[in-house]
């Protein structure tokens, strides 16, 4: 173990890895694997998962296949590992992911927000992580979308992971949004404890010379219990 394995910690060494783009390095390294992690929480699928899958389900959800224009909205580079409790990677985890497009609707019937869908949005998207556990996808910064008079939900990305061992449906949270003290399912994570609420929101990251100019990169690790 090298000395910046012992100054930095998890969340550090995967900002480094990837401003360096190697998260390889970091799903290698043996202090990686040493730490005993708090598993992701689980957090409701929502009313929202696809009906109708899109025929394009690959990890570019800015652009839909056979068509020209691409999706409103910020762009957002969302990269992680699937790992077990110990740190070890989950190689071949199917992760689909669903959300609401820039405006806050998803391209669902039953989605009573009259806000416009995207039809360059796709949506939604199957991936699966690599022999290290890691996988990457680029999509747009979902919009906030009112589910009551008085509340709004925060920007969020639906995830539901299929392990070897484990299935778990859980929601990444944006860094830094006020929305997130005002949800209801995160502060029912919050009352549990600061770090299961710390678990669901995905960290900022310095941004690479291979994304575009402007767009986030955030890093979300999940944590299956036994992968």
């Amino acid at each position: 173990m090298n000395e910046q394995e012992k100054i930095f910690s998890r969340r550090q060494m995967l900002e480094m890895a990837v401003g360096f783009g190697s998260l390889a390095a970091l799903g290698g390294s043996v202090f990686a694997q040493q730490i005993e992690r708090l598993e992701t929480p689980e957090v409701g699928m929502g009313p929202f998962y696809p009906m109708l899958k899109p025929l394009d389900t690959d990890a570019d959800l800015t652009a839909v296949a056979g068509k020209t224009g691409l999706a409103a909205g910020k762009i957002v580079h969302v990269t992680g590992r699937v790992l077990d409790r110990k740190g070890k990677p989950v190689a071949g985890a199917k992760i689909e992911i669903w959300q609401a497009n820039t405006h806050g609707r998803y391209s669902h019937p039953s989605d009573p927000n009259t806000a416009p869908l995207d039809p360059n949005f796709q949506g939604f998207a199957v991936l699966t992580t690599d022999s290290e556990g890691r996988y990457r996808f680029k999509t747009i910064k979902p919009g906030a979308y009112p589910i009551s008079p008085t509340e709004k939900r925060p920007p969020h990305i639906h995830f539901d992971v299929e392990g070897k061992a484990n299935r778990l449906v859980s929601q990444m949270f944006f860094p830094k949004e006020p929305l997130n003290e005002k949800d209801a399912l995160f502060l029912d994570l919050r009352s549990q404890s600061e770090k299961t609420a710390a678990a669901v929101i995905a960290q900022s990251l310095p941004p690479t010379k291979e994304i575009e100019k402007d767009a986030m990169l955030l890093g979300w690790d999940i944590v299956l219990i036994n992968g």
